[in-house]
């Protein structure tokens, strides 16, 4: 099902959670955002919801155009356009034991899923990886819903030091029989979760969050190679068999425009303020 909702909707609560790193929870089902009127169309994942409530709860890293203009709102403002639901929601069932791996902002997007997996009966052991301590999210909320978390820093300043793969196949190594990995963040770390999942034969899902329009699968834009055919991340999507993207694709389309990207981000720089991290 795919609605559109005329009216503004709300932000209820604003809060950062990270250098670059906002939390905003937003009375509206789900979502393409358009910030304001005159703003582009960006796909944003879901971290959270309440049904009684009628709110969702987005997670978004500042590093473009939109989501500066995005984070220039605040609570009580609110958000010209929401487009939702969309794509394939996320398998859930008995699988077994699940590891589920989150990177950067993808720790936050993980967290329905890690939720659902273990309230429908499988051991859930979670890792989740970010560059330094101060990047880490919702660490305490998955610790909740995990069997087990595991956290890794590439600095070693909080958890392991290393990559959340290193712990993905200390845990293969271990002779524990995985039924089912999942992996949501930076594409680089999918890739790798991929690469040492593929030898063993053990199922990885990963979530993509690729370059999109119109998100319901007309314009193309969205478009990547999965199993040596096209897919539509929008509606095909997001989730797809990790061993079966085509990586090397992925990896240079989400590059296409990133001389653009600077010069929009540049100029809402001058409207809202300082220029931010590019990290």
């Amino acid at each position: 099902m795919i609605f559109h909702r005329i009216t503004m909707n709300k932000i209820l609560t604003k809060e950062k959670l990270a250098e670059n790193v906002s939390r905003i929870v937003v009375d509206a089902p789900f979502i393409i955002v358009i910030p304001t009127e005159n703003a582009e169309r960006i796909p944003l994942t879901i971290a959270d919801f309440d049904r009684a409530k009628g709110t969702i709860t987005i997670i978004f890293q500042i590093v473009g155009a939109t989501t500066k203009v995005l984070d220039s709102l605040k609570a009580g403002d609110e958000i010209a356009h929401l487009l939702g639901p969309l794509g394939v929601p996320t398998h859930i069932e008995k699988f077994g034991t699940v590891v589920v791996i989150g990177g950067g902002v993808g720790i936050a997007e993980i967290y329905p899923a890690v939720k659902a997996l273990k309230e429908a009966g499988n051991e859930v052991i979670t890792i989740i990886g970010a560059r330094n301590k101060a990047l880490l999210l919702y660490e305490r909320e998955l610790l909740v819903v995990s069997s087990k978390l595991l956290v890794t820093t590439d600095d070693g300043s909080y958890g392991r030091k290393g990559f959340v793969s290193n712990e993905l196949q200390d845990i293969i190594d271990s002779g524990k029989k995985i039924d089912l990995v999942i992996s949501v963040g930076p594409v680089p770390m999918m890739k790798v979760c991929c690469d040492v999942t593929k030898p063993y034969g053990i199922p990885t899902k990963v979530s993509l969050n690729t370059l999109m329009l119109d998100a319901t699968g007309m314009c193309g834009v969205c478009r990547i190679t999965v199993g040596g055919k096209t897919k539509f991340a929008c509606v095909d999507g997001p989730e797809f068999d990790g061993h079966q993207v085509d990586f090397v694709e992925l990896t240079s389309r989400l590059k296409a425009f990133k001389d653009k990207e600077k010069e929009a981000l540049d100029h809402v720089c001058r409207l809202y303020g300082a220029d931010i991290s590019q990290g």
